[in-house]
């Protein structure tokens, strides 16, 4: 039997990494094929081509290198005898480059993005698995057209819904609003329904200028307006529930907006979707009056790549509008 052959990107994460008395923690300690080589049993049931793009640990990831992951990923995708691609990844910044890869990337060939939540060296280190059930979901004929997909904890998640809501658990990636798409279950890739949102927007540049914003009890304009006045060409504001800010915030939009600049309002809250509910001063009502573009379901840290990839397309703010907007916001009456 023709072993079926998949592409890993390696680009770090604590998946290749080991704890280290000298820095006092976990660091960076293996390549891509360093890693192989303490998982025999995937190479014995797959054919793998490895890419080592690096070892770095996810706050060190940047949307520029997650542009040029996109075109590593793609050009594997290419070949025809390639099954589908795998990419490791720190946890820390796993959703976003999912994320990225999903809105850019177009193929039925699925797409895993997986990481680890413990290194080598600690008890329970859940690289293998996680790794061997990432190329099982590769290669499976029910991964495919469901875009980028996230791995952990014998679980699979849409790029566009999951989101890390753990510092330290095993189960840390789930999808508050919608749940997971399937399971690997030992041998056998289990899915029961399709993700909900898919959108695609082929660019070569991004826009990295877009600065996020949470919003808290007492918050003013000061760092909204300098965010402007530095050169931010868009701006993402995390406000609070429904997406309400402190009224006293409400001049830095009004300055934001007044300079043609997009600002998207996502919610500080780990699920549901913003919404002009109330009215009151610095309520989502009042915001969206004065133009500011709702972010739906999106947390603050998607909704930030999204805009930085639609500004690369060099797209009106009318059309940002209408990308963020359109389908969630749609009347049904």
């Amino acid at each position: 039997m023709t072993k079926p052959k998949i592409a890993i990107i390696f680009t770090g994460g604590t998946i290749s990494m080991k704890s280290s008395k000298k820095s006092g923690g976990a660091v960076p300690a293996f390549k891509g094929r360093d890693i192989l080589k303490l998982l025999p049993v995937i190479n014995k049931n797959f054919k793998i081509e490895v890419h080592d793009f690096g070892q770095y640990p996810g706050p060190h990831i940047t949307p520029d290198m997650m542009l040029k992951i996109s075109s590593i990923a793609q050009k594997y995708l290419a070949k025809a005898d390639i099954k589908g691609v795998i990419v490791t990844h720190g946890t820390d910044t796993l959703e976003e480059t999912a994320y990225f890869l999903d809105l850019i990337i177009q193929s039925p060939k699925p797409v895993v993005v997986v990481g680890a939540m413990k290194d080598c060296t600690e008890l329970g280190w859940d690289g293998p698995a996680n790794l061997m059930g990432a190329a099982r979901t590769a290669v499976s004929p029910d991964a495919r057209n469901k875009g980028v997909l996230v791995f952990l904890n014998n679980t699979i998640n849409s790029a566009g819904e999951v989101t890390k809501t753990s510092t330290d658990s095993f189960e840390t990636f789930r999808s508050p609003d919608l749940g997971p798409l399937g399971w690997v279950d030992q041998d056998r890739v289990l899915f029961y329904r399709q993700p909900m949102y898919r959108e695609h927007y082929p660019v070569r540049r991004i826009e990295p200028r877009v600065d996020l914003f949470k919003m808290a009890t007492g918050m003013d304009s000061r760092l909204v307006k300098y965010s402007v006045d530095s050169g931010a060409r868009g701006l993402v504001i995390e406000g609070m529930g429904r997406g309400n800010i402190p009224p006293e915030v409400v001049p830095g939009i009004e300055y934001a907006i007044g300079k043609k600049i997009p600002v998207i309002l996502c919610s500080r809250c780990i699920g549901g979707r913003v919404l002009g509910t109330y009215a009151y001063p610095g309520g989502g009502a009042q915001l969206i009056k004065k133009g500011v573009i709702l972010g739906g379901h999106l947390p603050g840290q998607k909704a930030r790549i999204k805009l930085m990839i639609l500004l690369g397309k060099g797209m009106s703010l009318g059309l940002v509008k209408r990308s963020f907007e359109g389908q969630e916001y749609a009347c049904s009456c």
